[in-house]
């Protein structure tokens, strides 16, 4: 579903379709979720470890986005604006793991690293997949689509850095992707907090024109 529609009316998810997508997405993230926090801490994996915590991030708020659906856009651009705040701090966290985890330097377990990457993978797909006809609409609508691409892409890096493990028997390649996940995050809460932010101040000024409109 594009987001205009074929007019000047920007998609904000209110259909059954999107909402029955949105469940489906959510109990994929929340059984991913365990997988890869189990994994992580088997493979001593710091990129699965990101992952995990950005499957149960992505079931989290896609839960909130549900809620907000059909609410006036200042609430729905409010609850996108949190969203982007909180991946932020997410990338933050991510980025400062890798820091410190430099300096220990574990050699994770490929064999398993690149196993529930590749399940994870499959599962993000999957949502890709069932997410990609609502992918252009509000920030509320916009944030879940860059959330469900961003794990695609994250999986993909894991897989790389199990590879690279085997190959180097070093930690780094882990590090250098859970590195990248946290960029990747960062780059997304950007997007999405600036568009949540020009949404504020549209429905700021509607409703001004509307006030005037009225008196």
């Amino acid at each position: 579903m594009s987001a205009k529609c074929g007019h000047d009316v920007v998609f904000d998810g209110q259909s059954q379709a999107y909402k029955r997508a949105i469940w489906a997405v959510i109990l994929l993230n929340a059984g991913m979720f365990v997988v890869e926090i189990w994994g992580g801490q088997m493979a001593h994996s710091l990129a699965l470890f990101a992952d995990a915590m950005d499957f149960l991030a992505d079931a989290a708020t896609y839960g909130i986005s549900i809620l907000v659906i059909g609410m006036p856009l200042a609430i729905r651009a409010k609850t996108a604006l949190a969203k982007g705040l909180s991946l932020s701090l997410m990338g933050l966290f991510v980025l400062a793991s890798t820091i410190y985890n430099l300096f220990i330097l574990q050699v994770p377990e490929y064999t398993t690293m690149g196993i529930i990457a590749l399940m994870a993978l499959a599962a993000n797909l999957l949502s890709v997949l069932i997410l990609y006809r609502f992918k252009d609409g509000d920030a509320n609508i916009r944030s879940v689509w860059l959330c469900s691409r961003n794990d695609a892409i994250g999986n993909i890096m894991v897989m790389l850095a199990a590879g690279a493990v085997y190959y180097t028997s070093s930690a780094l390649p882990d590090l250098l992707v859970a590195g990248l996940m946290s960029s990747l995050f960062l780059s997304s809460s950007y997007q999405i907090i600036r568009q949540a932010r020009a949404e504020l101040i549209t429905g700021k000024a509607a409703g001004n024109s509307n006030r005037l409109q009225s008196d």
